[in-house]
């Protein structure tokens, strides 16, 4: 996709159909489309790219969704949140709420670009 604002609705509307599929309960459900959106609008505002990517992957054990996009730098994750600063929570909730579910976020390059990773346990 081009970041653009109808970005995160769209990844939310498709990854909510993803996890609906799959019966996924909805406080995990929760979770994630809040994780998406985060991600995919930190992209729009933030990163220097032409393009990102949202998927999301079923495993056995685990519920996975990647946001990746064009642009090399590397935000921080479980980091301090600057209480001074108008913004930059948002990755740092993204992180605790993932972390309750159980889960992890991790980020990485990817390419020239990199990739924000959340994963959590699948429900039994």
């Amino acid at each position: 996709m081009r970041p653009t604002l109808a970005c995160a609705p769209r990844a939310r509307a498709g990854v909510r159909a993803a996890l609906r599929c799959r019966g996924v309960p909805a406080d995990l459900e929760g979770v994630l489309l809040l994780a998406v959106t985060e991600l995919v609008s930190n992209v729009v505002r933030h990163a220097v790219t032409d393009w990102l990517c949202a998927a999301i992957t079923f495993g056995r054990d685990w519920i996975q969704l990647d946001v990746g996009d064009g642009d090399p730098a590397l935000p921080g994750v479980g980091s301090e949140v600057d209480v001074e600063a108008e913004g930059g929570r948002g990755l740092f909730i993204v992180d605790l709420l993932v972390a309750d579910a159980s889960g992890v976020v991790n980020v990485f390059p990817c390419g020239s670009g990199k990739v924000v990773r959340v994963r959590v346990p699948a429900p039994r």
